[in-house]
């Protein structure tokens, strides 16, 4: 697994391998060598900024361990050898302990009393369905679940469930059973009885932050592809119509939302024309998305291993959030976002790496700073309209910009890969057209000219 801390841009990301990298956007390990700092939060004055850290995708896999046979370092390696295995883990394996406790360690001198943090599920690894069960998974979620309370006591944490977070993994149902149950009495110390209601009934909830930001768990696993339990209900859980509801409530009292989730919305930036959740399922959430984005304020996704950013192009508005997937490996990281405390705009966002080649080789974790995406980028604020220009311009010759976007995208694991021709149509096309008919004119046109000399600064956003 790997550490992706959104790194992600958003989530604490713990999976190293190609299948599984964990994701928290806001993960560190122990450093010899001192990590910049970041800059405090302040809440109440005007002006002031929030703090909050993403962790995701952190797939524990206890089997892990070092073998003279790199076949057999862990299960979810599922026979690949792992040649690169060290203390901290390997490319093809999830995340072994000693990884995920040294981040959480090393966050413990970071995390400041009024930040919180977002976590977008998928604790246990990925292995064959007969190496787990349902109590097996409920053992790792409360593993991951204790080792966040024992290193942060007084932080409260958001999560959401992922899709290896029941068993047979992706089958989640549109009832109350053994998982959700469990997720509810595990998260209780964080969460009130109005959201552990629902997470028992659905695996999903709301719940204010503090007066003015209320941040909404969205259950995207009852509408992803594989998951046969909801393959031909309209609305799994009725969960369409308890989040338009709690939308237009929240705007009704003047809130703004941050959504969280596992499986994120669109179009997988290296696939072509593949949707993470089912595509019909997929049109309705941006529509719902879309008619309440003056009340969204960002969203945060897991599952991909990647980080990316998207932009809800609309006749109203904008809203960005952020995600992570993958072809080809990458570090682990984590990530602390900046929010502003008026009007909960993303500021920006301050993403740690670790090179884990070199950790496994000098046995230590030297976490480092990888970017700031402000400065990086050039941007003044992550805000949809500063986020929309970023993503325009990544359209642009010369391509130095996309460069950087695409190696911080696989979290620097090899600054020689580059993305050209039509791996950077599925890349741009899918980081402002979610939605299928904008998506498919976008590739189009794109075939058509056979270069990128687009300019989709036609469009307005919303």
């Amino acid at each position: 697994m790997s550490f992706d801390v959104e790194v992600k841009m958003s989530p604490l990301v713990f999976s190293i391998g190609k299948k599984a990298p964990l994701a928290c956007f806001v993960i560190l390990l122990f450093s010899a060598t001192r990590l910049e700092a970041a800059p405090p939060g302040r809440r109440g004055d005007v002006g002031a900024t929030g703090r909050f850290w993403h962790i995701t995708d952190l797939h524990l896999d206890p089997s892990y361990h070092l073998a003279p046979d790199p076949t057999k370092v862990c299960f979810s390696s599922k026979g690949e050898p792992a040649s690169d295995a060290g203390p901290f883990g390997a490319f093809p394996c999830d995340s072994p302990y000693r990884l995920i406790q040294s981040v959480f360690l090393h966050m413990d001198h970071l995390v400041q009393p009024e930040d919180f943090f977002i976590w977008t599920g998928d604790s246990p690894p990925h292995v064959p369905v007969d190496e787990l069960s349902t109590e097996m998974v409920i053992q790792v979620m409360s593993n991951m679940t204790q080792t966040i309370r024992q290193h942060f006591p007084n932080i409260t944490v958001y999560p959401a469930v992922g899709n290896h977070d029941y068993w047979p993994q992706d089958q989640m149902p549109t009832s109350t059973n053994d998982i959700y149950k469990a997720a509810a009495r595990l998260w209780k110390p964080w969460l009130q009885t109005d959201a552990l209601q629902t997470l028992r009934e659905g695996g999903f909830y709301s719940q204010l932050v503090y007066p003015g930001l209320r941040v909404v768990s969205v259950n995207s696993i009852l509408y992803y592809g594989p998951n046969e339990a909801t393959a031909n209900i309209s609305d799994p859980a009725g969960q369409f119509e308890w989040l338009e509801d709690t939308l237009k409530r929240a705007e009704q009292r003047m809130e703004k939302v941050f959504i969280i989730s596992h499986v994120p919305i669109g179009f997988l930036p290296f696939a072509r024309n593949t949707t993470a959740i089912r595509k019909a399922d997929n049109e309705r959430l941006v529509d719902i998305f879309r008619a309440h984005s003056s009340v969204i304020a960002g969203q945060f996704y897991g599952h991909t291993h990647r980080d990316s950013i998207m932009v809800l192009l609309d006749q109203k508005a904008v809203t960005p959030f952020k995600d992570v997937y993958r072809p080809y490996s990458n570090n682990p990281a984590v990530r602390l976002y900046l929010y502003d405390t008026d009007d909960f705009g993303i500021l920006d966002i301050w993403q740690y790496y670790l090179n884990l080649t070199e950790a496994n080789l000098k046995q230590r974790a030297d976490w480092k700073l990888e970017y700031t995406m402000t400065d990086t980028f050039g941007v003044t604020d992550l805000r949809p309209a500063s986020l929309l220009q970023l993503a325009l311009s990544l359209w642009l010759p010369p391509t130095s910009t996309f460069d950087t976007y695409y190696s911080h995208f696989i979290v620097s694991y090899n600054n020689q890969l580059l993305c050209r021709a039509e791996c950077k149509v599925s890349q741009l096309c899918s980081m402002l057209y979610l939605d299928q008919a904008s998506y498919s004119i976008c590739v189009t046109q794109q075939q058509q000219q056979k270069l990128l000399v687009s300019n989709p600064s036609s469009n307005k956003p919303l």
